[in-house]
């Protein structure tokens, strides 16, 4: 009688302390990555995935005080994998245009990225689109290189193929199924610096834009810690660290790597808020 009177002491004290006790630690932050797209996310010897943005949101997570789990999959699958709820945000370069901003939320920009053309060494240069009439441009499925190309290809009289990964739409131009590939300025460099028979080509300077981490459109306190991780990371040089590691070389001054932009999200597009905030950085 006393020990089984004990026992119902004991597990009651135990279901009134677990409640307690999982307060303390939240679920994973559930996100994706595209896992080919190097130097941002790629495969690692012996397993798994490397690459800028695993770095930079496993250090969120760090300080956000959550662990992270980080699927590699295609990017077209990302945007209705986190609509569906299966993702809380997405980690992969996402880039910021007025249709997406509509539909979901923007921390601020953590890069720059702008569209730039790869082409085999030793095929004429492009200069402007005009020079890809009659040509094949390979680009990566889901992104805004493949919409651009693809109202572009109407205009100038090109095709467009499209492939499931920008490796993939890279090899289309070495094997000669493609005269160029339309991609982000950093994977295409990173693309160059590999192989030498791949030449990062025209620059769209008018094309530079943010790459930035969406969430749902209703989680307004998650894109808020977030940001406040990414812009403590600018603040104290480690997105610089990120950036020199993964990029081979420093970010310029007017970097989005080192620049901490006011409000939440991206000046000027759909669900930005100005309200200025103190930037809280812990030890």
């Amino acid at each position: 009688m006393i020990h089984r009177r004990f026992a119902a002491i004991a597990i009651a004290a135990l279901m009134c302390a677990s409640p307690a006790l999982g307060q303390d630690k939240k679920p994973p932050l559930r996100t994706g990555v595209d896992g080919t797209f190097a130097p941002h996310a790629m495969p690692k010897l012996g397993g798994g995935v490397e690459g800028f943005q695993i770095d930079v949101f496993t250090e969120v997570a760090k300080r956000m005080k959550r662990d992270i789990t980080i699927d590699a999959v295609s990017f077209s699958t990302l945007i209705p994998g986190m609509q569906s709820g299966r993702y809380d945000f997405i980690a992969a370069p996402t880039t910021v245009t007025k249709e997406r901003a509509e539909n979901m939320l923007f921390t601020a920009g953590y890069l720059w990225t702008a569209f730039q053309f790869g082409i085999k060494k030793g095929s004429a240069p492009i200069k402007s689109w005009a020079d890809l009439k009659g040509k094949a441009v390979a680009v990566n499925k889901g992104t805004p290189y493949e919409t651009l190309a693809k109202k572009m290809g109407e205009e100038h009289g090109f095709t467009v193929q499209v492939y499931d990964t920008q490796p993939d739409a890279t090899q289309a131009v070495l094997s000669g199924r493609a005269y160029a590939t339309l991609g982000g300025n950093t994977t295409i460099v990173y693309a160059a610096s590999k192989n030498p028979q791949f030449i990062a080509d025209l620059e769209l300077a008018e094309t530079r834009a943010h790459w930035a981490a969406p969430v749902p459109k209703d989680n307004p306190k998650l894109r808020a810690e977030l940001q406040d991780a990414l812009d403590c990371m600018k603040k104290d040089g480690t997105m610089a660290k990120f950036y020199e590691k993964w990029f081979n070389k420093k970010p310029a001054a007017d970097d989005l790597a080192v620049v901490i932009t006011p409000g939440y999200g991206v000046p000027g597009m759909p669900g930005y808020d100005p309200t200025p905030h103190e930037l809280k950085c812990g030890g």
